[in-house]
C-alpha cells in the first residue's frame, strides 16, 4: 500500500453560519419534506442547488458556538447505549434536536432539544453485544425504558448523551456513535438490496437506489451530458425498512449524468444540503464530478465479442497462480512502439504488436499465470484533466535537480499508484482516451481485461476498501457526507481512525461491508476480473472477507482467489475489535495472504528500517556471511543459518503444522521457528500463503541488492543475486507474486516508496536499454536522510547494468517460470501433501553453510513429471560443490535449464552431479534444479 498525504483543508460550504444564498424557511420545509409535488418557484430552486457552486448548503446551521462535544458513547443498538468512563454522580437522558441545535454547556441548562429520554444504567454488555463489539467489553451499559426504543426520527437527529446535576445543569456531554444502532434498525432488510443504477431487463428507463438512512430528504440531479446543466431534479422515495432511498424507472434516465441532493446533519455544522456523487457509481466524468446512469449490460459499452470471449479457465487452485503484478501507467508510458495515445492508458494492452504486451506474451508462454493491476478503481489523487507533467533535466545520476522537478508537481501530475479510492466500483478516468465519457472507461477497461485474456492471463485487481481518501467536509468524502460517523471507523472519542495512512473505513459494520462485497461482486461478474489482492486485508473481520469468498462463487459459478496484506497493526490488531483477515486469523479461510518470512530473510534488513545502517544489512540473498559489504557487515554464521531457515520456511509454504529439519539438524514444527514475536509458520495451506521479494512497496530487489551487496559486485553477480531470490518465490509453495520489471532489474533509482514519483522514476523500458538506475537522487520526502549513502552508489558506473544484463536476467526468469509450470510439486495443495513430499537434506561439514538442499518426492502424484526434484540453492558468492550419498541416483539437470539456449549457460555447464565422485556442483548465487 502506499502513503498519502494529509487532507488538504476543507473547502468552504456554499453558505456558512451566517448570511447566505437562500431563505432559511425553505431549508427548514425541505429538511421537514413537507414541500408540495408541484410549486413551481421551489422546482427552479432545488434546481438551481444541482449547479450551485460548493460542497453543500446549510439549510439549518448549528448554533453559533455552540460545543463540538466528543462522540465517546455509543448506540449498540437500539435499546442499549454505552457511555465508557461516565461519572456516577447525576441523571442520564439521551437527547434529541430533529433539525439540530442542541447546545449543552457545563454548568449551564441544555437548550435546542425537541426529546429526550431518561436511561438506566443496567450490568455488563448482553453476550451479542459484548461478542460484536468486543473493543467495548468494558463499560458500564445505558438501557432506553421499557417500551422504548430508537426509531428512525431518533436515529436522523442531532444526538447527545448528558449527565445533569438534580438542578437540570450539565455535567458531561457526548455525541452517539450510532452504527450499531442503524445496523440493528435498518441492515436485514439493506443487505438484500442492490444500490446504485438499477436497470430492468427490457426496459429503457433507469431507477437508483442509495442507502442512506440518516438523510432528512433526498433528490437526484439529471443532466443531459458530462457538463450541460442540470435539466431535472427528482425526488426519492424513502423505504423506511431498508433506510434506503429509490428513484422508480423513469424515462430519459439512461447514459444520463447525476449526482445527490442529501439533506442530512453533520456534527458542527448543522443540517446540510450535501452535493455528492453515488458512492456505488459504475462510471463518472472527468474528475468525478457527475456519476453516469450506465447499464453494465448494454452492448454499447462491450467490445465486439466481449460476452462470448474465452477467458482462462481459474485455477484448480490458488497455488497454481504466479502472479505479476503492474501499475497501468507503467506498463506503456515509455513504451514508443505504442501509440502515443494509447500510452498509460488501458488502450495500451490491445497493443499487440507493442513491446510491452510482446513481454506479457513470453510471460504467459513461460508460465505465468495472472497479471495483478495496481488500484485501476476511480482514484482521487490523480487529475484526469489537465495534469502537469514535469519537465525534468537531463542531469548527473547524483543529481537532486530531477527529484524537484518531479516534486514540484506531485499531486498535479498524472500519476499515482492510486491507492486512495474515490469510488470504488468504477473505472479510472486517467487511463482512458476520454475521461469525461463514462462510457468510454467502460469500454476501454473491458477492451484491456479481454486483450489480457487473449494472451492467457487471468486477469487480478488491487482493491483497497480499509480507507477512504478523506472524510467529512472534504471535497474527496464521500461516503462520510451521506452517513456521517458511520463507513469510518471512530475512535474512542469519535475522530477518525488513520492507522491506515487515510481515513480508515469500518468494514465491521454491516452496509460498509456490503458496498465491499457489492463492490467484488460487480468487478467479477460485470468486468471479467478474476482475482484481488486486497490491501491491508488485516485491517478488514475475517467473516466478511469468507463471505464475499463464498458469494463470489455462488453467482459467478467460477473459483475466484482472494490474496491480501494480513499484516497485524493499528487499532484493530491482535483481534482488539473483530477476528482480522490477518496471517495468524486466516487458517482454514483459503485466502491467501504475503509472507514476510522468506522476504525478509532474501533481501535482509527490514521494510520500515530506512536508517543508513539498515539499509545495507545483508540478507541470505546478497552475501550475508559469506560476501560482507564491508569491515562493519562481517557476522556469524549463525545469523546465515537463521536467515536460511527462514527460506526453508518460505520453500514450505510458511505452513505451521510442517515439520522440517533445520540448520543444526533439529526437526521442528514451522510455528515453533521464531520469525521476531511470531511464529514463522502460521498457515494452514498453501493456498492461504502468497511467496514474493519484491513488490510495488519499498526498493526494488534490484535497489535493495545494490544497497546491500559488495560494492565490486560485477554485473553476473548482480544478475545472479537477482535470480536466486526469484528463484525461492518461483520454487516456493503457495502463490508465486512477481512485480513487473523484477525479471529485468527494474530500478527506482534507490526510491523506497515512489506512490507519487512520476513517470520518471517509475518508467518501465521494454526495449531494455535502460532499467531506471541513476535517474537522479530519489524524491526528498522519503528518501532524503538516505542521500549521502545514496550518492555514491548512483554515482558509480560500475554498478548500472547493461543492456545485455536486462536481456541475461529476463531469459533466466522465463526459465524459472517454465521450471515451475513443468510440475506439481511446485503447487501442492494440501500441508499434508508438503508435509509427505517435501523434505531438507542436511549436508555435514566440510559442506558450505551457504548451500541449502530441497527434495521433493512425485511419486505417485498426478502431473509431478519426475519421480523426484532436488533444487540446490548456492546462496555463496563462489562455486561450491559437496558430497551426496544419493548422487549416485540418475540425476540431470532440469531439462528446462539444461537444454540447448538455455538462458543460464553457466548454470547449464557447471551445475551438475558427479556420479562418480559422489558430488553435486552447482556455480555461485544460482538455484539448480535436478530431477530424476
Amino acid at each position: 500500500m502506499s502513503r498519502l498525504p494529509a487532507n488538504l483543508p476543507l473547502s468552504d460550504l456554499t453558505r456558512r453560519r451566517r448570511g447566505g444564498v437562500r431563505g432559511l424557511s425553505l431549508g427548514l420545509a425541505l429538511a421537514l419534506g413537507g414541500l408540495g409535488p408541484a410549486m413551481a418557484d421551489e422546482r427552479a430552486s432545488a434546481l438551481a442547488d444541482c449547479d450551485a457552486p460548493g460542497l453543500a448548503s446549510v439549510l439549518h446551521p448549528a448554533p453559533d458556538g455552540a460545543p463540538l462535544w466528543p462522540a465517546r458513547a455509543h448506540a449498540l443498538d437500539l435499546r442499549h447505549l454505552q457511555w465508557p468512563g461516565v461519572g456516577e454522580a447525576g441523571s442520564l437522558h439521551l437527547v434529541a434536536a430533529w433539525r439540530g441545535g442542541l447546545v449543552a454547556r457545563v454548568g449551564q441548562a441544555l437548550t435546542g432539544a425537541d426529546a429526550r429520554l431518561p436511561l438506566q444504567r443496567d450490568g455488563a454488555l448482553p453476550p451479542a453485544l459484548a461478542q460484536r463489539f468486543p473493543h467495548l467489553r468494558d463499560g458500564g451499559v445505558l438501557r432506553l425504558p421499557e417500551g422504548q426504543s430508537l426509531d428512525e426520527r431518533w436515529l436522523r437527529a442531532e444526538l447527545l448523551l448528558v449527565r445533569e446535576d438534580a438542578q437540570g445543569h450539565v455535567q458531561d456531554a457526548s455525541r452517539v456513535q450510532a452504527a450499531g444502532a442503524l445496523d440493528a434498525r435498518f441492515a436485514d432488510a439493506a443487505e438484500a438490496l442492490a444500490y446504485g443504477p438499477l436497470f430492468t431487463p427490457g426496459r429503457a428507463d433507469a431507477g437508483l437506489r442509495l442507502w442512506a438512512p440518516t438523510a432528512h430528504r433526498v433528490q437526484v440531479c439529471l443532466y443531459p451530458d458530462a457538463e450541460s446543466p442540470a435539466t431535472r431534479v427528482q425526488p426519492l422515495r424513502w423505504e423506511p425498512a431498508s433506510g434506503s432511498w429509490s428513484l422508480p424507472p423513469t424515462p430519459g434516465t439512461r447514459n444520463a449524468y447525476y449526482r445527490f441532493l442529501v439533506d442530512v446533519l453533520v456534527p458542527g455544522e448543522g443540517l446540510l444540503r450535501q452535493r455528492v456523487t453515488d458512492p456505488a457509481a459504475v462510471s463518472l466524468n472527468a474528475d468525478s464530478r457527475r456519476s453516469f446512469l450506465a447499464d453494465l449490460e448494454d452492448p454499447a459499452w462491450m467490445p465486439p465479442g466481449w460476452q462470448a470471449h474465452r477467458r482462462p479457465a481459474p485455477p484448480a487452485s490458488s497455488t497454481d497462480m504466479s502472479v505479476y503484478e503492474l501499475h497501468v501507467r507503467d506498463f506503456s508510458w515509455r513504451d514508443p512502439s505504442q501509440p502515443p495515445a494509447q500510452r498509460g492508458r488501458f488502450g495500451a494492452f490491445s497493443q499487440a504488436g507493442a513491446l510491452g504486451v510482446q513481454h506479457l506474451r513470453r510471460l504467459a508462454r513461460a508460465g505465468m499465470t495472472d497479471l495483478h493491476l495496481l488500484p485501476v478503481f476511480d482514484i482521487a489523487s490523480i487529475p484526469e484533466r489537465g495534469c502537469r507533467q514535469p519537465a525534468v533535466p537531463d542531469a548527473a545520476p547524483d543529481s537532486e535537480a530531477q527529484q524537484a522537478a518531479v516534486g514540484a508537481v506531485a499531486g498535479l501530475d498524472c500519476y499515482n499508484w492510486g491507492y486512495d479510492p474515490l469510488h470504488y466500483s468504477a473505472p479510472e478516468g486517467s487511463y482512458s482516451s476520454d475521461a469525461n465519457d463514462g462510457g468510454r472507461r467502460l469500454l476501454e477497461f473491458r477492451q484491456m481485461v479481454m486483450a489480457l485474456h487473449g494472451l492467457g492471463l487471468r486477469v487480478g485487481m488491487d482493491v483497497v476498501y480499509n480507507h477512504t481518501p478523506a472524510s467529512g467536509q472534504h471535497p474527496h468524502s464521500v461516503l462520510d457526507r451521506i452517513v456521517p460517523g458511520y463507513y469510518q471507523r471512530l475512535d474512542a472519542q469519535g475522530r477518525v481512525e488513520r492507522s491506515t495512512c487515510c481515513d480508515n473505513t469500518a468494514t465491521e459494520h454491516r452496509m460498509m461491508a456490503h458496498l465491499m462485497s457489492d463492490s467484488v461482486l460487480l468487478w467479477a461478474r460485470r468486468h471479467g476480473i478474476d482475482s484481488f489482492r486486497f490491501d491491508l486485508m488485516g485491517h478488514q473481520p475475517r467473516a466478511v472477507m469468507e463471505a464475499i469468498a463464498v458469494r463470489l462463487r455462488q453467482q459467478t459459478g467460477r473459483f475466484i482467489p482472494l490474496i491480501g496484506e494480513g499484516w497485524n497493526f493499528g487499532e484493530v490488531a491482535d483481534g482488539a475489535r473483530f477476528v482480522q483477515a490477518s496471517q495468524r486469523s486466516l487458517n482454514g479461510s483459503g485466502i491467501g495472504t504475503f509472507s514476510d518470512r522468506a522476504r525478509d530473510a532474501l533481501r535482509g534488513g527490514s521494510p520500515g528500517d530506512g536508517s543508513p545502517a539498515g539499509l545495507v544489512r545483508q540478507g541470505w540473498s546478497n552475501g550475508l556471511y559469506t560476501a560482507p559489504n564491508g569491515p562493519a557487515a562481517a557476522v556469524g554464521v549463525e545469523a546465515l543459518e537463521q536467515a536460511a531457515d527462514l527460506v526453508r520456511v518460505g520453500l514450505a509454504g510458511s505452513l505451521r503444522s510442517v515439520r522440517l529439519q533445520n540448520a543444526q539438524g533439529v526437526t521442528r514444527r514451522l510455528d515453533e521457528i521464531a520469525y521476531g514475536d511470531q511464529p514463522a509458520g502460521y498457515a494452514a495451506e498453501p493456498a492461504e500463503v502468497v511467496n514474493y521479494a519484491e513488490n510495488h512497496d519499498n526498493h526494488t530487489l534490484f535497489d535493495n541488492q545494490v544497497l546491500r551487496l559488495p560494492r565490486d559486485a560485477t554485473h553476473e553477480e548482480r544478475v545472479r543475486s537477482q535470480l536466486l531470490a526469484t528463484a525461492v518465490t518461483a520454487y516456493s509453495q503457495g502463490v508465486a507474486y512477481f512485480h513487473a520489471g523484477m525479471e529485468i532489474l527494474r530500478s527506482k533509482s534507490l526510491d523506497r516508496n515512489s506512490y507519487d514519483s512520476g513517470d520518471w522514476f517509475n518508467g518501465l523500458d521494454w526495449r531494455l536499454q535502460d532499467n531506471g538506475f541513476g535517474a537522479g537522487l530519489p524524491p526528498a520526502a522519503d528518501n532524503a536522510p538516505a542521500w549521502p549513502l545514496y550518492r555514491a552508489l548512483l554515482a558509480d558506473p560500475a554498478i548500472k547494468p547493461r543492456p545485455q544484463d536486462l536481456r541475461q536476467a529476463r531469459d533466466r526468469f522465463l526459465d524459472q517460470l517454465r521450471v515451475r509450470a513443468s510440475s506439481r510439486l511446485f503447487h501442492l495443495r494440501t500441508a499434508a501433501e508438503v508435509q509427505r513430499r517435501l523434505s531438507f537434506p542436511r549436508l555435514a561439514a566440510p559442506a558450505s553453510p551457504a548451500l541449502l538442499l530441497a527434495r521433493l518426492d512425485g511419486q505417485g502424484l498426478p502431473g509431478a513429471g519426475f519421480r523426484e526434484v532436488l533444487l540446490v540453492f548456492n546462496a555463496s558468492r563462489e562455486p561450491q560443490a559437496f558430497a551426496w550419498d544419493d548422487a549416485r541416483l540418475p540425476w540431470r539437470l532440469h531439462p528446462v535449464l539444461a537444454r540447448r539456449g538455455a538462458a543460464d549457460d553457466t548454470l547449464r555447464q557447471a551445475a551438475r552431479v558427479d556420479r562418480r565422485q559422489r558430488r553435486v556442483h552447482v556455480p555461485a548465487w544460482s538455484a539448480a534444479v535436478f530431477v530424476r
